[in-house]
């Protein structure tokens, strides 16, 4: 299923993307509270007797809009670690970003310039973790997910070469996008060939499948989860393939008023304009 956070009364609530006749709607579940919320009561699947709505006509959030974690992958693309002249990672490089970085489908990318002048674009698989993990083997890891969502890895450049580590320009107020929805594994069985894709403006960025990922989701999960407990609605954001901005001749960084769009294949397109002020 198409898992939905969506707002009501400036509060986030849940629901089920359906297609019907009449368009895409938005099923509404009977659960108050976010998905964090909802994974903790069960996972209860009531209808809301309001009915559904048409998705164009709902706000949409971010599909998990306060993870305990958000656990990114540096380096997960051959090509990608090519292109930055660096060597093909032995182990998974690991960081964070903060979670005030989280934004949804629709919302805005805002800098200013007094902080960054060069904001960069990264699409990437994002796993939300479904239950507790922890020092779970290769073959189960895949059962601890709950399901996948597009996710943007922005990136201020100048701040996180300057800084010679990573999580102050990963983790800029709005810097982590994602949605439009979640997908269950149960309709998502297999993470590992998956188009991706971002586009700037309609141009073509970047273009890769997630086949081409050195360490796949599954041995993602059960590493991380060797070196620390996984909860449920944590996010790994798996890394981004080759076509970065920052490191083409001469280098593209987003400017105001542009559209990034983040396309993921039996996902969906998520979509955000950036704002510099």
């Amino acid at each position: 299923m198409k898992l939905v956070q969506f707002y009501r009364e400036k509060k986030p609530r849940l629901g089920i993307a359906v297609e019907e006749k009449e368009g895409e709607m938005v099923l509404p579940l009977a659960f108050e509270g976010d998905f964090i919320d909802w994974l903790a009561a069960g996972r209860p699947m009531a209808a809301d007797p309001a009915g559904a709505q048409p998705l164009e006509e709902v706000e949409l959030a971010a599909p998990v809009t306060r993870p305990g974690k958000i656990i990114a992958i540096g380096l997960n693309y051959l090509e990608h670690a090519l292109e930055g002249s660096m060597k093909k990672p032995k182990e998974p490089l690991v960081f964070a970003k903060f979670s005030n970085a989280v934004t949804g489908p629709g919302a805005e990318i805002q800098w200013s310039l007094q902080i960054t002048e060069k904001v960069d674009f990264e699409a990437e698989l994002v796993v939300v973790i479904g239950e507790r993990a922890c020092n779970v083997p290769e073959k189960e890891a895949l059962n601890k997910v709950f399901g996948y969502t597009c996710g943007n890895d922005v990136s201020a450049r100048d701040l996180q070469f300057g800084d010679k580590q990573w999580v102050r320009g990963k983790s800029l107020d709005t810097f982590c996008p994602l949605g439009p929805w979640l997908v269950t594994t149960d309709e998502l069985k297999n993470p590992q060939n998956l188009s991706i894709r971002a586009r700037l403006n309609g141009v073509l960025m970047q273009e890769s499948s997630t086949a081409n990922m050195i360490f796949p989701v599954a041995e993602l999960v059960s590493y991380l989860s060797r070196h620390f407990t996984l909860l449920p609605g944590d996010l790994i954001m798996t890394g981004t393939p080759s076509g970065v901005g920052v490191f083409r001749d001469p280098p593209i960084f987003m400017a105001d008023g542009d559209l990034i769009e983040i396309e993921i294949e039996k996902i969906g397109t998520l979509r955000n304009r950036c704002r510099v002020y």
